[in-house]
């Protein structure tokens, strides 16, 4: 694929892209009438741009851009509420929260949130169109109304997984569509793997596949370089003679017989995390940090996870085992400036999957909520939905 071109003013320029895509988006440019895709002679897709001032666009030309543009939604849904929801039993010690929401009837779509540990929220239901989805929504082991709350025992990624597969018998669904963000993604192609036969597309965004060089460049002092003003006082919990392992450090804090410590070491934990999950500051989410008992759970969870790298039995897993879902639709949604999760996960992730339809969001962190990525998403959900409603016709 060659990406060489050179702008110039009030020209059309094309990116030859070969099917499966690699889309590089802007809510900023994609919106507007001055670029489209247009399809050559030879089958191959072209992504246009025309640079040029949007208000000395010819009324021509924005004709012919307005039946080019896809008419998929890109925003989100209103508010709704669950018609149900409930506690499953999956272990002896463990329940889990669920609920269901949109239609009844309609396509089981399975919204797997991230951290570990961060739980759901409303706006979780917000990328699916309630007429057409069913959505499952439910919250980890250890997290948000599951109980007990930010427990780590028997708290693993294939007990999670075993705990998706309960629920799907508990609520006699056969197979269900798969949407998962950053620790996300990372469940959903995990539980994908193992049970490709129970799905029937999936969505991810801020790619996280737990290798080593992840967690180094998050807690070990590679994002710092970025985020120096956050990562100080993460940092600073720690005592000198203590750092030359974050993580080490803070499950000696995150697990001490003393409560106050815990919340401590929670708080910086999660602050650190929040400070950096938007491309632009977000004080709503920052001040999830102050909240003891969702950073409790968050920081336990998390670093529990990442001690013990993912319960994977290598590195690599993840991407050693892209052929066992080769075969399903997927949309990878990626923020360029994502620090949380940078891109060359997403990136390692596309090469070995390049089946998959693969959108980098120019403008945009990590946040599923940013809007440029919000709205890669739920048309990615769209886009599974016009499938499946074709395969009905």
């Amino acid at each position: 694929m060659k990406l060489g071109f050179t702008f110039s003013p009030n020209y059309y320029y094309t990116l030859p892209l070969s099917p499966p895509s690699l889309i590089f988006t802007s809510p900023t440019i994609s919106q507007l009438p001055f670029s489209h895709s247009q399809t050559t002679s030879s089958g191959r897709k072209r992504l246009v741009f025309c640079v040029q001032n949007i208000e000395s666009t010819p009324s021509a030309l924005m004709a012919s851009e307005e039946q080019g543009i896809s008419q998929v939604n890109r925003n989100f849904y209103p508010h709704i509420e669950p018609y149900s929801t409930g506690f499953l039993k999956v272990s002896d010690l463990h329940s889990i929260y669920w609920e269901q929401s949109g239609n009844p009837n309609g396509h089981p779509v399975i919204f797997l949130h991230g951290g570990p540990g961060g739980g759901t929220s409303p706006t979780n239901r917000r990328f699916f169109d309630p007429e057409f989805y069913r959505i499952i929504l439910f919250d980890q082991r250890g997290a948000g109304k599951s109980t007990p709350h930010a427990c780590l025992e028997q708290n693993t990624t294939w007990d999670l997984i075993d705990d998706i597969e309960k629920l799907r018998e508990h609520l006699e669904i056969p197979e269900w569509q798969v949407f998962g963000g950053s620790w996300g993604s990372t469940l959903a192609l995990a539980y994908s793997q193992t049970h490709p036969d129970k799905v029937t597309g999936i969505v991810l965004r801020g790619i996280f596949l737990l290798r080593k060089k992840e967690i180094d460049w998050f807690y070990e002092g590679g994002a710092a370089a970025i985020f120096p003003d956050a990562w100080e006082p993460f940092r600073d919990l720690i005592p000198e003679n203590e750092r030359g392992c974050f993580l080490d450090a803070y499950k000696k804090r995150l697990n001490s017989d003393d409560i106050e410590v815990q919340y401590a070491a929670a708080r910086a934990w999660t602050k650190w995390e929040m400070m950096t999950a938007h491309l632009l500051p977000n004080e709503d989410n920052i001040k999830k940090g102050d909240d003891d008992y969702f950073s409790l759970a968050f920081a336990r969870i998390e670093n529990h996870y990442f001690t013990n790298k993912g319960f994977f039995p290598a590195d690599s897993f993840l991407l050693d085992n892209v052929d066992k879902i080769r075969h399903i639709n997927t949309t990878i949604v990626q923020g360029r400036y994502d620090v949380c999760c940078p891109m060359m996960s997403a990136w390692d992730l596309h090469k070995a999957w390049p089946e998959a339809d693969f959108r980098v969001v120019s403008d945009a962190g990590h946040s599923a909520n940013e809007p440029g990525i919000s709205a890669e998403l739920v048309a990615a959900n769209e886009k599974l939905k016009n499938i499946l409603k074709n395969k009905g016709d």
